[in-house]
C-alpha cells in the first residue's frame, strides 16, 4: 500500500504563490509517476502536472506557464509550485501515484487552495 499526504494549501490573494507538497510513504518502490490534479466545486478532477521517477515532467497545455512540478527523491515528496495564482485556481488539489507494478492507483486526501480576488 502507498499513502499520500498533501499539504501546503490555504487562502491567498490573487497574484500570490503557494507550494503544495505530496509526501509518499509505504511501499513506494512500485511508483513510476506522481501527478497533481485539481478539482473545482462542481467540476471534474483535471490533471495539472506529472513527474516520473526519471524526473520527466508533463503539463497539459492549459496548465503550462504558472505551475511547476518537482520531486525530492530523498524525501519521497513531490511539490507543486504555483505562481501568479488566480481566483479560477481555487480548487482542492490532489496527488496521485501510479506504477505498472502497483496493485492500485493511489490518491491523497487533498488540500484546499482558495484564491481571493
Amino acid at each position: 500500500q502507498v499513502q499520500l499526504v498533501e499539504s501546503g494549501g490555504g487562502l491567498v490573494q490573487a497574484g500570490a504563490s503557494l507550494r503544495l507538497s505530496c509526501a509518499a510513504s509505504g511501499d513506494t518502490t512500485c511508483i513510476t509517476a506522481i501527478s497533481w490534479y485539481q478539482q473545482a466545486p462542481g467540476k471534474e478532477r483535471d490533471l495539472v502536472a506529472v513527474v516520473t521517477t526519471r524526473n520527466s515532467t508533463y503539463y497539459p497545455d492549459s496548465m503550462k506557464g504558472r505551475f511547476t512540478i518537482s520531486r525530492d527523491k530523498a524525501k519521497n515528496t513531490v511539490y507543486l509550485q504555483m505562481n501568479s495564482l488566480k481566483p479560477e485556481d481555487t480548487a482542492v488539489y490532489y496527488c496521485n501515484a501510479q506504477g505498472f507494478s502497483c496493485p492500485d492507483s493511489y490518491w491523497g486526501q487533498g488540500t484546499q487552495v482558495t484564491v481571493s480576488s
